[in-house]
């Protein structure tokens, strides 16, 4: 392995753990606020963050002997605003969700988005191999040990999250279709600003928040923030540029392992055996989806 690809596969281990903890810090930042106040402005932070990354991708293309235009405004505004409401309905669920499902357990339902894209993109009439239904289903037998009560029943915020990551898939999908239009960093701007907008009116129209409450979340505020929104979107975008696609979509999975490891270790929590068992049979099936089929390495 060549040493662009190390540091390509580290820059992705570093977005996964970030966002894993971001799980941990997204359910602490609602003891002081309430869930839409505080994607608003998590939301907001996170399009300030990316001024910089927006700021040196131009001025490395303006240097450029062959500068890439894509950043057509129309297109920009168009891709953020489509994005931007999609990506409202999945954070919002997800943070409401939050409120009743513990942090390790969002971040392994949340990850059900990685099986959810490639049977959704049939119908936009991408491949699917065997191997991706394969992943479904054991990703479906994992959902069921981790949710499914006796009685067949699902408590109510794990439905919120699940709900949630089916959007993340719509999401993932909006972002692709977006992707050859607009840079990474104009169009993750863009679509944090549509969904604080958003995400900021329907905090006003039913939460009430309190200055002493926006401080006390402050540094929860500033990790989901800067941390999640910026800082790794940015490695993502860096460490895609050189790693292998497949081997990038597996590390970037192990998200939700992190997210239950910060769950533990910060918040104590303590899933049961059903749950792990759950939680093992999602991770074989998220790493099973996105291995290669065909006989290729």
């Amino acid at each position: 392995m060549n040493n662009s690809r190390i540091k390509a596969n580290a820059a992705l281990l570093g977005t996964a753990i970030i966002w894993g903890g971001a799980f941990v810090v997204q359910r602490n930042g609602m003891d002081s606020l309430g869930p839409f106040m505080f994607s608003s402005i998590r939301m907001f932070l996170g399009a300030i963050a990316l001024i910089p990354v927006i700021m040196i991708t131009d001025a490395r293309n303006r240097k450029s002997p062959d500068p890439v235009n894509i950043d057509n405004k129309k297109d920009v505004i168009i891709g953020g605003t489509a994005a931007g409401i999609v990506y409202f309905i999945a954070a919002n669920l997800q943070q409401v969700g939050l409120v009743s499902v513990d942090a390790g357990k969002t971040a392994f339902i949340t990850a059900l988005y990685i099986l959810l894209v490639p049977i959704i993109g049939v119908f936009l009439k991408h491949k699917i191999t065997k191997l991706n239904w394969i992943g479904a289903v054991i990703g479906v037998a994992g959902l069921y040990f981790l949710c499914i009560k006796n009685g067949f029943s699902i408590a109510r915020g794990d439905f919120i999250v699940l709900v949630g990551s089916l959007f993340w898939a719509f999401h993932i999908l909006t972002i692709d279709h977006f992707t050859d239009r607009v840079t990474s960093a104009k169009l993750i701007a863009a679509q944090s600003i549509v969904a604080g907008i958003l995400s900021l009116i329907a905090a006003l129209a039913t939460e009430t928040s309190t200055w002493e409450g926006i401080v006390a979340a402050i540094p929860n505020l500033l990790y989901s923030g800067v941390l999640s929104a910026g800082v790794a979107f940015t490695l993502q975008a860096a460490g895609q540029k050189h790693a292998n696609a497949t081997t990038a979509s597996i590390i970037l999975s192990t998200e939700s392992l992190f997210g239950a490891i910060c769950g533990f270790l910060l918040l104590h929590e303590v899933m049961t055996g059903r749950e792990l068992f759950g939680c093992a049979l999602m991770l074989a099936a998220i790493v099973i989806s996105q291995l290669p089929s065909g006989g290729r390495k």
